[in-house]
């Protein structure tokens, strides 16, 4: 009887998880192949059922977090495909709603897009560093970017904006590096805080809030002469749920990650137990692109990620189609998006994670010509407009919910 009633609640358990997975309703285009919209990858996977495990059991018990990682370049900066992934992830589990977890003050900086989920107003831009400059003013950490403020009063608002779900917190990690002793202050209601801790050999101020807080403003006071550089703003809270960290650098490949000396240390604040991967677009370039080049960096930075935690499960999302402008208004294919997807789909198989086939989803070979005639990719034809993002989101959280529920059907 005692086996019969613990299977029962099991069934049951897998149950009550697998109705709370929502079917995820897309448009329908012809161009895109909807039958190629999933994961691929070996349901023997030990990392990916270690993944799908942590969050049955996050499901099943409301207690700790999962950390998700996705790393890419001027598609993740936009925000809105990671927005729309992250938001369809929260909302389908709201009483799970974590840390809003790492993000960046791109527009503090002039030029400089930012993802629409939160605002960032900064009256005194700040110098821009990026990884994909040849030389950095100071070591990059996992963002892959960063500002700098030499003026008297430099002040930055982080305000959450988005209205699908709740964000607060209550403990602030501000990476940031100075060389001549400038402590960073932080502004609530009107009242300043200064750093509860400050770990030197990290470049990180923290700060603790008595009460949860939905915005902010960080003082930089340099005077004369002075320097702050802000690379990075990590919200943190004591709720259980799901974090989903979107990193991406407008122009980034992968070198350009390998060359940000503080990688590692500032990934251990995220300690993910995912990481999706969505740099390919920038090192697929024509004539240049050597796909084993393109694979072996790949694999030096997975081994950095292993670094923080060796556990961690991969997902890759491959190259979209895209076009190369050879001359005023003419455009030809890019070729190597078919390439690019060969490797990726190696680097799954050599790191047991998964791919989420974006190039065959999309229709394959020239499919971008037909998303910008349905007002769904820019002009340029390498990136797409909002609405293509939010396609592009909801379907890769269709295949990564269809994904879960088949390893819900396998317990």
């Amino acid at each position: 009887m005692k086996k019969i009633a613990t299977t029962l609640l099991l069934v049951l358990t897998v149950a009550v998880a697998w109705a709370q997975v929502p079917r995820i309703e897309v448009p329908r285009y012809k161009f895109v192949n909807y039958q190629a919209n999933t994961l691929h990858y070996d349901t023997n996977s030990v990392a990916m059922n270690r993944f799908f495990g942590k969050w049955q059991r996050l499901v099943q018990s409301k207690q700790g977090n999962l950390n998700i990682v996705h790393i890419g370049g001027s598609h993740v900066q936009a925000g809105t495909l990671t927005n729309t992934v992250r938001c369809n992830i929260l909302t389908t589990y709201s009483d799970l709603v974590g840390p809003r977890g790492m993000l960046f003050p791109y527009s503090a900086a002039a030029k400089c897009n930012n993802p629409s989920d939160y605002r960032v107003r900064c009256p005194q831009k700040m110098i821009l560093t990026r990884n994909v400059y040849k030389d950095h003013t100071y070591p990059l950490g996992v963002c892959g970017i960063a500002v700098t403020a030499s003026d008297t009063m430099t002040e930055m608002l982080i305000q959450m904006n988005e209205p699908r779900v709740s964000y607060t917190t209550r403990r602030i990690v501000l990476l940031g590096h100075t060389n001549e002793g400038v402590v960073p202050r932080l502004r609530v209601d009107g009242r300043e805080h200064y750093p509860s801790y400050i770990d030197n050999r990290s470049d990180r101020y923290l700060f603790n809030l008595k009460t949860a807080v939905d915005s902010f403003t960080i003082v930089l006071p340099c005077h004369k002469g002075q320097q702050f550089t802000v690379s990075g703003i990590y919200l943190d809270n004591n709720n259980p749920g799901f974090i989903y960290n979107s990193i991406g650098v407008n122009g980034a490949s992968v070198p350009d990650y390998l060359r940000c000396k503080n990688f590692v240390r500032d990934l251990r604040l995220m300690h993910p137990d995912v990481v999706i991967f969505g740099i390919g677009i920038n090192d697929a370039v024509p004539a240049t692109f050597d796909t084993a080049a393109f694979r072996q960096n790949y694999l030096r930075l997975i081994d950095s990620v292993r670094m923080v935690n060796p556990d961690c499960a991969f997902i890759f999302i491959t190259n979209n189609d895209s076009y190369v402008q050879v001359g005023r208004r003419r455009y030809n294919v890019n070729p190597n998006g078919r390439l690019a997807r060969e490797v990726f789909y190696r680097l799954a198989k050599d790191t047991d994670g998964a791919v989420w086939d974006q190039f065959e989803v999309m229709g394959g070979l020239r499919s971008m010509e037909q998303w910008r005639l349905a007002d769904l990719a820019q002009t340029d034809r390498v990136h797409f407009t909002t609405a293509g993002y939010q396609l592009v989101g909801n379907l890769f959280s269709k295949a990564l919910f269809d994904a879960y529920t088949k390893y819900l059907k396998r317990q």
